[in-house]
């Protein structure tokens, strides 16, 4: 089974990068399943029901978030009623939205996909070991091929966590600071992981944003709306090769590409 995992898909640059690279990248890896983190998706912060549909009719099956899922207003009502669209699972209990999917492939296969967040540099959400050690417990009583989304801020959490479920889940796929990390690796325990995966949207940017709105706030201190650069666009991803009857990775590998 081979998974690719895309970065943090930012605004409309963003989005038309997985549109034009997309079918290409499925072919000529023999994708099964394709995952991406879409919290930026909507001009740079939160996800809309528009937004989402075009990721999903561009081949993305399931779309994992982060830290900014509400900041649309209308996600607190579209995620409740899209279970291919996750939120962190340790939000407290009540927050709209499953934080866990499952995707049924050919020759009765399952995927088990699940979005977890950080806590360091970020909010004070509910421990991610434990509910996650929680969650891949029922999960691993459907499937055995797991990916999560881990969210999060600090590499050093981000190690840690892939440490603590190495042998219980398929990969751990770091998400959140948009730079694609080189350290992509197969733990001893048979769970593929990097620190983060990077994220698809403009090159000449900072992580998204337009640089030159970036550098006069840090001049200047004052507070300024951002907006997403434009230009010439990045896709960042892993592709992940899963043994299916054991749930093992036996490959991952970094892909950037760019467009146009």
């Amino acid at each position: 089974m081979k998974v690719l995992f895309i970065g943090d898909v930012v605004g409309r640059v963003g989005r038309i990068a997985v549109r034009s690279l997309l079918p290409n990248i499925v072919s000529r890896y023999k994708i099964d399943v394709v995952i991406a983190n879409g919290e930026n998706v909507a001009g740079g912060f939160g996800i809309t029901e528009l937004t989402a549909f075009e990721l999903f009719t561009a081949g993305i099956q399931v779309i994992t978030t982060g830290n900014h899922v509400w900041d649309k207003k209308e996600t607190l009502e579209y995620i409740s009623r899209e279970p291919r669209l996750l939120r962190p699972l340790n939000y407290p209990p009540g927050a709209p939205g499953a934080s866990s999917a499952i995707i049924s492939l050919p020759e009765g296969k399952k995927l088990a996909v699940l979005n977890v967040s950080g806590r360091i540099f970020m909010q004070s959400l509910d421990c991610p070991f434990r509910t996650a050690q929680a969650e891949i417990e029922r999960l691993r009583g459907i499937t055995s091929n797991i990916i999560i989304d881990f969210h999060a801020e600090a590499t050093s959490e981000k190690i840690s966590f892939g440490y603590y479920v190495d042998g219980t889940v398929s990969a751990v796929v770091g998400t959140h600071t948009h730079v694609q990390t080189a350290d992509e690796k197969i733990l001893d325990g048979g769970t593929a992981y990097i620190t983060d995966v990077g994220m698809t949207g403009p090159v000449n940017s900072v992580i998204g944003i337009d640089r030159h709105q970036i550098v006069e706030r840090f001049l200047t201190m004052m507070p300024r709306k951002f907006e997403v650069a434009s230009g010439k666009a990045m896709l960042c991803a892993v592709v992940i090769e899963l043994d299916a009857s054991s749930g093992r990775a036996t490959a991952i590998q970094r892909l950037q590409l760019t467009h146009p």
